[in-house]
């Protein structure tokens, strides 16, 4: 089972990939200042894509990643 501190760590690590380090903080001060339905805000984010679609753009992101860091990305 993964640890909390794990996921945070996987979570952060997630984000700065992402949006970079500023962009990160960014986006955690905007969830942390606001009523935030994660729940809600997930299904709503991806309503008009399959999970084929999903999961397709997911193995194209890691893919990518793993050309990039020389498949040392976790």
């Amino acid at each position: 089972m993964t640890t909390d501190t794990e996921i945070k760590l996987k979570g952060s690590k997630a984000l700065a990939t992402s949006l970079g380090h500023i962009g990160d903080e960014r986006f955690i001060s905007l969830i942390q200042r606001e009523l935030f339905d994660c729940t809600k805000w997930q299904r709503d984010l991806w309503d008009d894509q399959s999970v084929e679609e999903i999961s397709r753009k997911a193995m194209k992101v890691r893919k990518a990643l793993d050309e990039q860091n020389d498949g040392t990305y976790p």
